[in-house]
Order: structure tokens, then sequence, then C-alpha cells
């Protein structure tokens, strides 16, 4: 049987703090939740690899380096209330829901979200919501959240969710340009929200966040 624990302070060592991660709630976080419990059964062996792991529909884990850095960007607060969205098989809301006040947990697609039920529940993940929906929708039901955060690419960030962010909350993205995408981490003041750049990463962009085409003569 693999030694998993050893895995995942390898993980931690080797991927996480060499990126200058070295927030506690995320360190923790990262060597508790078994993350070999959110990846499909014919890839646990990759669990913990240092690069995206795929998933069902073209969907993937982010790289644990990546998601690290975006933790440790947001800057997440016992009292924040987080959107994940995307959260796929609901690893990174079982890694926010130690640092958080409560996760809600929004995915489209039903293999995953079904996925994502089991390994939660497996966990103890008990504050995390999970939600059926329209990923560009959001979840009106809980918002306005403090923190948002997407798992995949997006090259534009939709209107409704920047409505479902209260001013001044937090969100941090993976805009794809092509092969190429830098993080940013955004601020939500009054109708828009204002974005800088973090580091680069790649991934496959999410349902939905395609740019919008001009339609042209």
């Amino acid at each position: 049987m693999a030694d998993f624990v050893s895995r995942r302070r390898t993980m931690v060592d080797t991927q996480v703090r060499p990126s200058d991660v070295t927030k506690f709630p995320i360190i923790e976080a990262m060597l508790r939740v078994p993350r070999e419990e959110f990846v499909p059964d014919n890839k646990i062996e990759a669990a913990y690899v240092g690069e995206n792991l795929t998933l069902e529909g073209g969907r993937v884990l982010l790289d644990p380096r990546t998601l690290a850095k975006m933790l440790d960007a947001l800057e997440i607060t016992p009292s924040d209330l987080v959107l994940d969205i995307g959260c796929g098989t609901g690893y990174s809301s079982a890694l926010m829901q130690s640092m958080a006040q409560a996760v809600v947990g929004l995915e489209e697609d039903e293999a995953l979200a079904k996925s994502a039920e089991s390994a939660l529940a497996r966990v103890g993940a008990e504050t995390v919501v999970l939600v059926r929906g329209i990923l560009t929708a959001g979840a009106t039901d809980h918002a306005p959240y403090d923190v948002m955060i997407l798992q995949g690419g997006i090259e534009e960030f939709p209107q409704a969710l920047v409505g479902q962010l209260r001013e001044g909350g937090r969100v941090c993205a993976l805009f794809m340009n092509g092969a190429l995408g830098v993080v940013r981490l955004g601020i939500r003041k009054g109708d828009i929200v204002g974005w800088r750049d973090i580091f680069n990463a790649a991934a496959p962009v999410l349902p939905g966040f395609e740019k919008v085409q001009a339609f042209s003569l």
C-alpha cells in the first residue's frame, strides 16, 4: 500500500514551500487533506505529481503549486465565505474549509459533482456546501462572497460573478491567452474588479468562460 502521508509531505516540501507559500493554514491543510481521495481511481498513483491532473470532461485538478499560490494570495480568514467555482472533485473545497467560515463548492458536471460529494463525505468536510449549477452563473443563494477562486482557466470574468462578490472581496483566477496564462488577484470596487498579475500558470479554460468572439463581416 502506498504511503500517501509521506507523499503529501514530499509534495509540500518540493512543490509548495519552494514556491514561497509558507502560511501555516495552507501548509497544514495540504499535509492533512488526502489528495488521493479526490482523483479518479486509475490516477491514484499520480495524485501528488507536480502538474495538472486530468479529470472527466476535459477538466483538471490544478497542480499543487498553482493552487497553493492562489490560496496564499487570497489570504482566507476564519470569517470568510468562499465560492469555489468549478470545484471538480472537491479537493480545493476540502483544503479551504479549514481556513474559512464555510465554502460553497460550485460544479456543473454531474459526474464530477457526484465524485465531490462522495470524497467530501469521506474526509469529513462538514463546512463545504456542494451546489450543482452553471459555473458562470455563480451561486446566488449564498451570496455575497468574501472570496472567490476558479479551479481552471478563464478568458473572461462574467459580470454575474462580480455582483456576487462583496465590496472589497477578493477573487483569484487564471487568465488564459492561448497556451499561456497568468494568475491574477482581483478586488471588487463598485461594479468592477481591479486585477493585478501574480504569477504564470496554465490550465484548460472552464466551460462558459471563453471570450465571446466579436462578429465581423
